[in-house]
């Protein structure tokens, strides 16, 4: 909520008034303040902007950032060097296991395009420690031998990711890490919406169905394996349809008591909804349809009620979404 990110904000400015005096922290009530709402095109609340070096054009936005101390690690990232240089093996060994998650860059010299992508990545995910390297002895010792990103969840390493070559643009590298900070599989409710909608994936998978049913494990299993495979392009979600304070979603998604269990999928920027063709949650199925969504080829699910038997009987036809297009247009 705003309150509990405007305390936060707080917690932060008061924390950084000791560390950097020069970084200044102010909040304003842009209901009172409708030239600033317009001058700085505020659409959603709380919006958090970055002013460098007193201009006021082109402020950096401040995205997903929800606790204080990811507040100052990004003002620092922002102000300073965005990533630690590590120079030995127990240096990185010191950085991986110091958190649950942590990112490391593997290069061959520290001045090329994949260590500036590397960079500019850190400085937007300022909730995992990042580190580099050129150390010849260090890329050694994880057996690295081209320029590289690899995640580390629990000092074990997760995902490795090839830098260089046209690949690894910003973007796709901070979906791929914040997708980390999630579970592979998250399950929805009303403490982890507000983590799915911070991690910047708009293409979300939902299975529907009720955890206590007898082929949930199977079910599940398939899910989360398939989850793995397309971590970073499409977030997987689990919503169990036994919990009532998940009945909005099953409104939103017209999910009905005999459809479970269903997986549709939703593209958050259009808000289309696509719904898998085959009934059966099988690897197989999961696959083929989450493929086929990537590649455009999905067909877009429109939810509608049958199409009544005398809807032409009258001058006034009965549509639904079934014969909407076909008899309007």
């Amino acid at each position: 909520s705003s309150q509990n990110l405007s305390q936060e904000f707080a917690k932060a400015a008061r924390q950084l008034k000791k560390e950097a005096p020069r970084i200044q922290f102010g909040k304003i009530d842009v209901t009172h303040q409708h030239d600033l709402r317009k001058e700085f095109n505020i659409r959603e609340f709380p919006t958090v902007k970055f002013f460098v070096d007193g201009s006021r054009e082109d402020p950096i936005d401040c995205k997903g950032v929800r606790q204080a101390s990811a507040f100052i690690t990004w003002v620092k990232r922002r102000t300073g060097p965005s990533t630690v240089l590590i120079n030995s093996t127990d240096q990185a060994e010191a950085i991986i296991h110091a958190d649950d998650l942590a990112v490391i860059g593997f290069f061959k010299e520290l001045h090329n395009d994949s260590v500036e992508v590397f960079c500019e990545t850190a400085r937007d995910v300022p909730e995992v420690p990042f580190g580099m390297t050129a150390s010849e002895d260090v890329c050694a010792n994880y057996g690295i031998q081209k320029n590289t990103l690899v995640v580390f969840k629990k000092g074990k390493p997760v995902h490795n990711e090839v830098l260089g070559d046209g690949r690894g643009n910003k973007l796709d590298l901070t979906r791929l890490i914040k997708t980390f900070t999630l579970d592979l599989v998250t399950e929805y409710n009303l403490e982890t919406s507000v983590k799915i909608f911070d991690v910047p994936v708009e293409n979300h998978i939902l299975l529907f169905t009720p955890k206590n049913s007898e082929t949930f494990n199977v079910i599940y299993d398939n899910y989360k394996s398939v989850a793995a495979e397309f971590r970073g392009k499409i977030m997987f979600v689990l919503v169990d349809t036994n919990e009532t304070r998940n009945g909005r979603v099953f409104e939103y998604f017209r999910i009905r008591e005999v459809d479970v269990p269903a997986v549709r999928i939703l593209n958050l920027t259009s808000d289309t909804k696509y719904k898998m063709p085959a009934d059966d949650v099988t690897v197989k199925n999961l696959k083929e349809f989450c493929q086929s969504y990537l590649n455009g080829k999905a067909k877009l699910h429109l939810s509608s009620e049958e199409i009544p038997e005398d809807w032409d009987k009258m001058p006034v036809k009965v549509l639904v979404g079934k014969n909407f297009n076909r008899i309007v247009f």
